[in-house]
């Protein structure tokens, strides 16, 4: 078997200094732990906090599995390339662009995908989409400063928890109905994903708590609404240049419309994460998807 494999060392690239450095930490043991179970031979590499890494000596491949900013705005992928060592998933400037919303909503409207009505505050500037509205950072995963707001008065603490994060906020009409994401592995479209989270708020405590949150796969929605889904998943992914994996947020509505929120393009690699899942209801084992990832490098 090992005749087969593109590489055999391989660094997996976990923690780092954001938010979300905790659900890194747990999604690069995993993938550790599956590669090792397929045969390579894997070191795990923390990044510090203070940004610090070492790749061993003759790691021919880095599978980074690190969320949020540094790990997924492309500047690991860049320093990385600064030392000739390949890496997953998508180019420096593709992770930008994805990571980035004052960059990726743009591009999601100009190639003719559903979204939401958007506009981008910093502060003092006065806000025109009526309520409902959903306001986050421009910079941040795992619904890190995301804020609903329905009501007035709860707008200025909402803006400010999402300005603390980031100089500029993405603000957008609230959609309410269903919450499904899509996986893209390469070419191939994962089944759809119904997300049943409390009160249907997927929020940090709800992506990241054992049995908060339900996924059904497939999701009970038409075969028509699904495909329309999947299609509008892979023309995000491309329309923002991605590679490897990504994974895209949707909002169904009751009438049937469906709106892209964002792509994902290093999504939760953990036991509890939602590209695993779709890929399991797929037919792949998680190792089997840790590999493919690692082969499309």
């Amino acid at each position: 078997m090992s005749g087969q494999k593109r590489f055999q060392k391989v660094a997996v690239l976990l923690g780092g200094p954001s938010s979300e450095r905790a659900v890194s930490l747990r999604s690069g043991a995993a993938v550790a732990q599956a590669l090792r179970e397929r045969g390579y031979e894997v070191a795990e590499v923390l990044v510090g906090e203070d940004r610090a890494f070492a790749v061993p000596p003759g790691t021919e491949v880095a599978f980074v599995a690190m969320h949020g900013s540094f790990g997924e705005d492309g500047t690991i992928q860049a320093l990385l390339r600064k030392q000739g060592i390949p890496h997953t998933g998508s180019s420096p400037e593709a992770s930008a662009r994805a990571f980035d919303k004052h960059q990726s909503k743009p591009v999601i409207a100009a190639a003719g995908i559903p979204t939401p009505p958007f506009e981008f505050l910093r502060k003092g500037q006065p806000r025109t989409l009526p309520l409902p509205v959903v306001v986050k950072p421009v910079r941040q995963g795992s619904s890190v400063g995301i804020s609903r707001v329905f009501e007035e008065e709860k707008w200025p603490q909402a803006l400010a928890a999402a300005l603390a994060y980031d100089e500029i906020a993405l603000v957008e009409e609230f959609i309410s109905g269903r919450e499904l994401t899509v996986g893209v592995v390469g070419d191939v479209v994962l089944p759809v994903v119904e997300i049943v989270a409390p009160d249907d708020f997927f929020d940090y405590h709800a992506k990241y708590t054992a049995g908060v949150s339900q996924h059904v796969i497939p999701a009970p929605i038409p075969a028509a609404t699904a495909q329309a889904c999947q299609a509008a998943a892979l023309a995000t992914f491309r329309a923002l240049g991605c590679a490897g994996m990504g994974r895209v947020d949707i909002r169904l509505r009751p009438d049937g419309k469906f709106f892209v929120l964002e792509l994902n393009n290093i999504p939760g690699m953990t036991e509890l994460s939602l590209l695993p899942d779709a890929a399991r209801a797929h037919g792949w084992s998680f190792p089997e998807l840790c590999e493919k990832i690692l082969n499309m490098v």
